[in-house]
């Protein structure tokens, strides 16, 4: 079997129809393969609409062990490709690049991963206006340090890791996979060619970031740091991901305002000093931006995660990533 798409899912029954059709599409298109549901207990109509197609699905057993990571790891433990393609359900998978990317990789055995380029169709919200502006360098094609937004992977290299992506990770699992994948001596490609439409989330930018910090979402940088001590890529870590150095410029920041708040009570400066220090990070955001309400958005998503990066660094994990946990096949 060449090809095992992992869609994974929590409560997508507007999207799960639109990404199985996609794969089973690009699967039918290489020739060889399965579709996997990695459904993390949806309490909608996911999995009764995903048993209307040709597909396998499992699902977690407890709620509790929900969370980015999970998804794919429980629809590695049962794929039986020679590669793993990751999905997100509210995602669809564009013609003709899951081909493109076994012929890369049937060619070359030094690729561990193959990703190809994602358009935001979503991008009501300032989170997804960003993602879509910015285009950070491992989006673009050409060799990469992760393959966020989904990727094909060789599922021999996997095994030889221990487990597909992280089970203690709230977000960065694909950062997280990719840094281990580098570190046993693969390569990581994104092609110059369409891999995925998202249709992420519509919520408002403040909705959103809210339900960030709820979900734990926010916690991943720090949750990737108490991960990754103690391995060889650290360092390598704490370099690539650039929320680290928003973090420790937010603890600067407001370090500087304490201090100057200090010496304004004691009288030694005036109170003008630490407001305008206070209202320098959301100007410079909101010009950067060309936006106010952007400006004021991009100045509590950085505070957002500059905690998340404290409680997720402190918070208890799951245990080994590779250990047991409980699923069931349903189909």
């Amino acid at each position: 079997m060449k090809v095992s798409v992992i869609i994974k899912a929590l409560n997508e029954e507007r999207n799960i129809a639109r990404a199985i059709e996609s794969a089973l599409a690009a699967i039918a298109e290489v020739g060889s393969g399965e579709v996997i549901l990695a459904d993390s207990l949806s309490t909608d109509r996911t999995v009764e609409l995903a048993r209307q197609y040709p597909v396998r699905i499992v699902q977690l057993t407890d709620p509790a062990d929900r969370c980015c990571g999970v998804g794919a790891e429980i629809g590695y433990r049962i794929a039986q490709g020679e590669y793993l393609y990751i999905l997100d359900a509210d995602m669809e998978l564009d013609s003709g690049f899951l081909l493109a990317a076994t012929r890369v990789m049937d060619d070359d055995p030094k690729v561990g991963g193959v990703g190809g380029l994602v358009k935001e169709m979503n991008v009501d919200n300032a989170e997804f206006r960003g993602r879509a502006a910015q285009q950070p360098p491992y989006m673009r094609a050409g060799e990469v340090d992760r393959l966020d937004g989904g990727g094909i992977y060789r599922k021999c290299v996997i095994d030889a890791l221990g487990y597909l992506t992280n089970r203690n990770l709230h977000a960065f699992e694909e950062y997280e996979l990719g840094v281990r994948v580098r570190a046993a001596g693969f390569r990581l490609l994104r092609l110059d060619k369409a891999a995925v439409r998202h249709y992420g989330h519509t919520d408002d930018s403040f909705k959103l970031l809210w339900r960030r910090w709820r979900s734990r979402y926010a916690f991943g940088t720090g949750e990737l740091v108490r991960e990754a001590v103690g391995k060889s890529y650290l360092w390598r870590v704490l370099r690539e991901v650039r929320m680290y150095r928003q973090s420790v410029l937010t603890y600067g920041w407001w370090c500087a305002i304490g201090a100057l708040s200090g010496l304004a009570a004691a009288g030694v400066i005036g109170w003008l000093l630490p407001l305008a220090l206070f209202l320098l990070l959301p100007a410079l955001a909101a010009v950067k931006r060309r936006s106010l309400l952007d400006g004021i958005y991009v100045t509590a998503f950085w505070n957002v995660y500059a905690a998340g990066l404290v409680a997720g660094f402190f918070s208890k994990g799951r245990g080994h990533p590779g250990g047991k946990f409980g699923y069931l096949v349903l189909q």
